[in-house]
């Protein structure tokens, strides 16, 4: 294997901003940011959007994640969409 061409595997804590869960795992993704974990120890913090705490598909629930206002924009085109169980 060739020396100094891998990136570096290390401990990273991934935390989803939907539910506010937080894990720990290995991974070589570069992150800017930091934070201190239950050990007292300071790890690389990589912030997702969806992960398995927050999907639909594992929490049976419907949850719209708005970038850069694309539903808003979506509504104004086709009009509010009519959700299952919903009197509006």
């Amino acid at each position: 294997m060739k020396q100094d061409i891998h990136p570096e595997y290390r401990p990273v804590v991934f935390q989803d901003t939907t539910s506010g869960e937080s894990w720990i795992t290995r991974s070589t993704i570069n992150t800017t940011d930091t934070t201190t974990w239950e050990d007292g120890n300071e790890y690389p913090l990589a912030k997702v959007v969806i992960s398995a705490t927050s999907h639909p598909f594992f929490t049976g629930t419907m949850t719209i994640v708005d970038t850069a206002g694309r539903v808003e924009r979506f509504e104004r085109r086709y009009g509010k969409r009519k959700r299952p169980g919903n009197a509006d």
